[in-house]
């Protein structure tokens, strides 16, 4: 039988989501097709994506990473969710904290329970019921032990991490495994003339590479995907209108904190991402808002520490391809679509696009059911995040601005208005297929940006009201045992990774 395997993959571009294909790639094909990365020196990445979400876990075990090591080696932190300050109100502060929320009981949600104890006059932050919120805000963390019925037992957490050494550390990586890195700068595409695939790339010294599957990790230029193949771009800017964010690293402290921080500002909003050696800041704005002078100014004067260095502008607009693989060519990271790092689902995407294309491996005929699918799954996902991003947006109290004023009045899409609508009625949380955000981000977001529903699952009254007010006081202080129990961010990073 004729073996039409592919032969040889050329990835077009460093970076994060370059070398984090090469290295699921190179792990996975174990040198039964080569493998031939093109990036230069000169052209910089963006590197800003240095806060992640759970899910990270997955890539690097699936790499075998020892976790220490790697955080060693990416001076990383731990992350157990994200603060979101001044965004429903100025003033107003909550934790989307990842994990369990108190404890489910008779097969409904904790949540709707505390639902009614809330519009009883009751608890005002469900955050005191969720370990991880609490253990941010105090600046503690701990891996899961075997604790039994206890917590700790399943503590939920991410990342943050300098992603230049994260891709350094892959880069090592997938050398080792026989990935070819080569230096220099594609200057021309050549594609075949009956059937537009692409044959090969050149280089500004003339050299040209061929290849069975392109990849396109060029950034938000898009240069095989949409400078060589055309495939077009959908502007989400009139639901999420920033467009714009300076980038500054600055002076950590001794106590680097176990979340990342995003802080509203007039017309958009800054991070604040703690590693072992700095502090990672942006203010990602709209420029048709706010100067970008004006912006800078804010991002420095909102700094804990000393800048080090100027602040880096990025210009970008949010959105997606029209279509994420075309022909033999799939596109990974900037070059498929830009989200803002609200909920720091910008290395994800690229986890989650390289999983896809693994699951939907092709052979030289690329045959079209396998692309058709891989790009509506790709569409779906990033249509679920945008919804969710969006809802950041839309939902907030403020009017203390143009823009505030316009993203509370704008339209939303009608998948983001039907989970609304249906939250506001009942509390309830409808998630489509294999979206990204559960039903617990879904319901932290909405309740942290003043969003509280009518009422809850009816059922929750069958328990009698003096079972429920003891089984709530039971949770909460079991919640709070074990956070007393959990040592500091810092002490748990000296023992283990620094």
């Amino acid at each position: 039988m004729h073996n039409n395997n592919i032969r040889k993959i050329v990835i077009v571009g460093g970076g994060t989501a370059g070398w984090m294909a090469a290295a699921a790639l190179s792990k996975v094909l174990r040198g039964s097709a080569q493998i031939e990365l093109v990036e230069s020196d000169a052209i910089g990445t963006v590197g800003v994506g240095e806060a992640t979400i759970p899910q990270i876990q997955v890539f690097n075990k699936m790499l075998g990473l020892d976790e220490d090591e790697f955080l060693r080696k990416t001076r990383g932190t731990f992350k157990l969710g994200i603060q979101f300050v001044d965004w429903g109100r100025e003033g107003d502060s909550y934790i989307h904290a990842f994990g369990e929320v108190g404890k489910d009981m008779e097969g409904i949600p904790f949540y709707h329970y505390w639902l009614k104890e809330h519009l009883a006059g009751g608890s005002q932050d469900i955050g005191e019921y969720t370990l991880t919120a609490l253990a941010a805000l105090q600046g503690r963390f701990m891996r899961s032990i075997n604790a039994g019925n206890s917590p700790l037992s399943n503590i939920t957490y991410a990342f943050h991490f300098d992603a230049g050494l994260y891709a350094q550390l892959l880069r090592e990586y997938a050398e080792q495994r026989g990935v070819i890195r080569t230096e220099g700068k594609v200057v021309q595409v050549a594609l075949q003339s009956d059937s537009g695939f692409i044959e090969s790339v050149t280089l500004d010294d003339g050299r040209a590479i061929e290849g069975d599957l392109f990849i396109d990790c060029s950034g938000f230029r898009g240069l095989l995907i949409g400078e060589a193949l055309g495939v077009g771009y959908e502007d989400w800017r009139h639901w999420l209108p920033c467009d714009r964010a300076w980038a500054v690293p600055c002076e950590g402290d001794e106590h680097p904190l176990p979340y990342t921080r995003s802080t509203a500002h007039g017309a958009g909003w800054q991070w604040r991402i703690p590693l072992q050696h700095r502090i990672g800041n942006g203010h990602v704005f709209s420029s048709r808002f706010m100067g970008e002078d004006t912006a800078r100014e804010i991002l420095l004067n909102n700094l804990d520490g000393k800048p080090l260095g100027e602040p880096k502008l990025l210009r970008f607009t949010t959105g997606k391809r029209n279509a994420f693989w075309h022909k033999n060519c799939v596109a990974l990271g900037l070059a498929s679509g830009f989200m803002e790092p609200l909920e720091s689902t910008s290395i994800h995407l690229v986890q989650s696009a390289i999983a896809r294309l693994l699951s939907l491996f092709p052979d030289r005929h690329f045959d079209s059911v396998d692309i058709d699918e891989y790009n509506r799954q790709t569409h779906f996902e990033m249509d679920r995040i945008r919804d969710f991003l969006i809802l950041h947006y839309c939902a907030t109290a403020r009017d203390d601005s143009d823009f505030w004023n316009y993203c509370r009045t704008m339209d939303i899409p009608d998948t983001l208005q039907q989970k609304l609508d249906h939250f506001r009625a009942n509390g309830r949380i409808v998630r489509a297929n294999n979206e990204l955000f559960n039903e617990l981000s879904w319901m932290e977001v909405m309740l942290g940006q003043g969003i509280t529903p009518r009422g809850y699952h009816p059922l929750v009254d069958a328990m009698p009201q003096e079972m429920f007010a003891g089984r709530m006081r039971e949770i909460k202080s079991v919640v709070e045992r074990s956070v007393q129990a959990m040592p500091s961010h810092r002490e748990f990073i000296a023992q283990h990774c620094a």
